[in-house]
């Protein structure tokens, strides 16, 4: 069975940094790109950040580049989103999600997980 658990999500101050993280299981992870989508209320869901595993190229949203950093660790079948001067309009939902394409948009991912609730606080 095909999982994705994401965590690290939480309540922070403007300004304040977090770190997501992005857990596969089921799934040869070196093959695939994992991403990171946000939902706020309200709104679509939107591409962050995606990362081929299995050589490193990451592709960031323009509105997403300078704050945001992705990255893998194939040992532990994990990748993580490094999010830094976090905003009030960054709160939204967090998904992580994983495709066999190399392309980042919702449509492209075949696998999601629940998601992870990021509040940033003004």
């Amino acid at each position: 069975e095909v999982q994705l658990v994401e965590s690290g999500g939480g309540e922070v101050q403007t300004g304040g940094s977090l770190r997501l993280s992005c857990a596969g299981s089921g799934f040869t992870f070196e093959h695939y790109v994992i991403g990171w989508f946000r939902q706020a209320p309200g709104k679509e869901r939107e591409a962050i950040s995606c990362i081929s595993t299995g050589d490193g190229v990451t592709f960031y949203a323009d509105s997403m580049k300078g704050r945001f950093t992705i990255s893998t660790d194939n040992a532990k079948n994990t990748v993580h989103l490094q999010m830094n001067s976090l905003k009030p309009e960054d709160t939204a939902v967090y998904y992580c999600s994983a495709g066999i394409e190399r392309l980042c948009a919702p449509r492209d991912m075949t696998y999601w997980g629940k998601g992870t609730l990021v509040t940033v606080a003004s």
